[in-house]
């Protein structure tokens, strides 16, 4: 706001002089006039401030169309997300199956020599375990990510 604008505004607030004696009681007098004026003043000032109410309640509208809609953008790719995720954790499912299957093989094969001996059995977990932990975060990832929203929730719409 400029300072010539903030010049040629009157004043939001002014003085009353509300003693006993400044009223005359006479009807079209001075005091008649001056809460005239008054009034006109309160009046230009309501309006002022709703100006500026609905400047604010404008700015506040794009504002919130603006996050609704860049919202709405970073839904979409979740939403494809989904069904990619979806398509892809049934092969990685049978991949987890197939390594299950060899490390039950392993453990089946070595079962005395992992009870008797430490190295072997650190041997084994180390061969093994941070692979399962992996998949099995891989596939936890994508099963949340293909999993349908939850209906009890309500989404964030304007």
């Amino acid at each position: 706001m400029s300072h010539e604008q903030q010049r040629t505004r009157p004043p939001l607030f002014s003085q009353i002089d509300v003693t006993s004696a400044a009223y005359t009681g006479a009807p079209g007098g001075r005091q008649d006039l001056e809460q005239t004026r008054l009034l006109r003043e309160i009046l230009a000032a309501q309006d002022r401030q709703n100006e500026l109410l609905e400047e604010l309640v404008h700015h506040l509208g794009n504002s919130q169309k603006q996050r609704a809609n860049e919202l709405g953008q970073w839904k979409q790719p979740i939403r494809d997300w989904r069904a990619i995720a979806a398509w892809r954790r049934r092969p990685l499912g049978k991949v987890q199956a197939e390594f299950l299957e060899s490390l039950t093989t392993e453990v089946s094969a070595n079962y005395e020599n992992l009870l008797d001996g430490e190295f072997m059995l650190n041997e084994f977990v180390d061969r093994f375990g941070p692979r399962m932990a992996h998949l099995n975060g891989l596939l936890q990832v994508l099963s949340q990510l293909s999993a349908t929203p939850n209906p009890t929730i309500a989404p964030n719409t304007p």
